[in-house]
């Protein structure tokens, strides 16, 4: 384990594997490093993957108050640990956050994104609005557990799932990041898709969506591409939210990799 130093001081914690060019991984929401340990393993074998913890995870640091630019920042100083530039992978709401980094002109070479949760029908808004009042309150009472709970019951997890989850040893971990919920609800903003935003994003860019994600990822794709002028999208079938790492490690090497290039 690494860790640089963010403009306003916070300590971000990196793993740095393999070697070749530089990908950066952005894990989404609830998450820490841990979560793309696998993926990282697998891409190492092709590239130099920095595997970091976003603010208030894992072995990172957590300066008050939060802001998305912060986070960007953090994005930043972990692109110049790898180099003058590197590719950027975002999964679920770090796909968010990595477009965000993207449009305020951070050196991404190429991004890749998996499952971005934006939505685009008229009532999106209305929900997030809500879902962040809920969440607001119960971190400001010190309910972490059941504001962990109201993200995994928001995102389709059924509650006698989450119930079992609750029991089990893992769960004082996830409560430990259930303030950094909060986080994440500011990088979707009113989660709809910001035609303003993704359209200033000139990277070359590859949308993943899993065939059994739901209609929402395949929607969300779609309104990507028909705005970003270098975005393809991709669709992995038989895939859900919770994709198979060597299924998306494979798919991110066949992007990244330059044509031509000899391994």
């Amino acid at each position: 384990m690494e860790k640089v130093r963010s403009r306003d001081g916070t300590q971000i914690a990196y793993e740095r594997l393999g070697g070749g060019e530089p990908i950066v991984l952005v894990s989404g929401a609830s998450t820490s490093r841990a979560v793309h340990s696998e993926l990282a393993k697998s891409l190492a074998s092709d590239f130099t993957v920095l595997n970091y913890d976003r603010r208030g995870r894992g072995d990172s640091g957590d300066t008050l108050p939060y802001s998305v630019e912060r986070e960007i920042e953090d994005i930043g100083v972990v692109i110049t640990a790898a180099g003058q530039s590197a590719a950027v992978f975002g999964n679920s709401s770090g796909a968010v956050l990595a477009l965000r980094a993207a449009a305020a002109g951070l050196p991404i070479s190429k991004l890749a994104l998996w499952d971005p949760p934006f939505f685009v029908d008229p009532d999106a808004p209305r929900r997030q609005q809500e879902y962040v009042s809920t969440l607001s309150g119960l971190l400001a009472a010190g309910r972490r557990g059941d504001a962990m709970a109201l993200f995994m019951s928001t995102v389709g997890i059924p509650q006698e799932a989450i119930a079992g989850m609750r029991r089990s040893p893992a769960w004082p971990g996830m409560e430990a990041v259930a303030h950094t919920l909060a986080y994440d609800a500011a990088v979707m903003g009113d989660s709809r898709v910001s035609t303003t935003l993704i359209s200033s994003v000139k990277v070359p860019t590859l949308i993943l969506t899993g065939g059994n994600s739901g209609a929402w990822a395949d929607t969300s794709a779609r309104a990507l591409t028909a705005t970003m002028p270098f975005a393809e999208h991709r669709v992995l079938e038989n895939q859900t939210h919770a994709i198979a790492w060597d299924v998306l490690a494979t798919e991110l090497r066949r992007y990244f990799i330059p044509a031509g290039h000899n391994r």
